[in-house]
């Protein structure tokens, strides 16, 4: 069914692209947008996630080293693209919600993770879940080596993936994978997203980040936490153009191959 107000959208990109021109003809360009158009790959969608707050349409461009997990069209679908939306042709879904990451009283937004990082050699660090007041320990030992990845189901695609923790294909959780380290136990470990985890510097410095972005360098005895925040991250849809889990995979493996 054809809007009968006419959309507004924010475009999110790191280069122009010719092909985004039926895009600009149908809609108006606004800061104060109905829908924000993401067009690249998975950190211009990041990017644009951090700049507006309403539902997002990844469109991938299939550049080298673009692999645009969250995109189900690329930018030869954006005539297509143009017309669903116009026409009504598309819904929103909630993908996940955001993590928070506390520290030194700031909180930070993350899309993909909380990271945390060895300086030197090595950071030495404790896990430990808050209660109330209280706090108890997840795992009893102290950790050693290039640090902690904290993710939810939408980061586990990026770089949790790459450090070899496991790929979550159900919303309200947290992982916690290990990078590197020393210890009797170094699998990723898997909580529910009513968790409150507090990660507290034992030994040597490391460097807090979320999605690429740098927090700052922690001492021994310095600590940060991190939960699921009540932020929502939604995502468009557009009819008939929606891709599975299975040929999601497909198709990175294929430009993998290729490059």
């Amino acid at each position: 069914m054809e809007r009968n107000d006419p959309m507004k959208i924010k475009i999110v990109k790191n280069r122009d692209y010719k092909e985004l021109r039926p895009l600009y003809k149908t809609f108006k360009l606004s800061g104060k947008a109905d829908i924000c158009i993401a067009v690249g790959g998975d950190g211009t969608f990041v990017k644009a996630a951090k700049e507006y707050s309403g539902p997002i349409l990844p469109i991938r461009s299939e550049e080298r080293g673009s692999i645009g997990y969250y995109s189900d069209v690329n930018l030869n679908d954006v005539e297509y693209v143009a017309k669903a939306l116009k026409n009504g042709d598309y819904h929103v879904e909630k993908l996940e919600n955001k993590m928070e990451i506390s520290h030194r009283g700031r909180k930070y937004y993350a899309v993909n993770e909380a990271l945390l990082h060895n300086v030197l050699e090595e950071v030495s660090f404790k896990i430990y879940e808050i209660r109330g007041a209280k706090r108890y320990e997840i795992y009893p030992y102290v950790m050693s080596g290039d640090g902690i990845l904290i993710t939810s189901s939408i980061g586990s695609t990026a770089y949790n993936k790459s450090a070899g923790g496991p790929l979550l294909l159900i919303p309200n959780v947290m992982c916690l994978t290990f990078l590197n380290v020393d210890g009797p136990y170094r699998n990723s470990i898997v909580v529910d997203s009513s968790k409150v985890l507090e990660i507290e510097i034992i030994k040597y410095n490391g460097l807090l980040r979320y999605d690429g972005i740098d927090i700052a360098e922690l001492k021994p005895g310095d600590s940060f936490r991190v939960r699921i925040s009540e932020k929502e991250l939604k995502i468009v849809r557009v009819k008939g153009k929606t891709e599975d889990l299975a040929k999601k995979l497909d198709r990175i493996i294929r430009s993998r191959m290729t490059r």
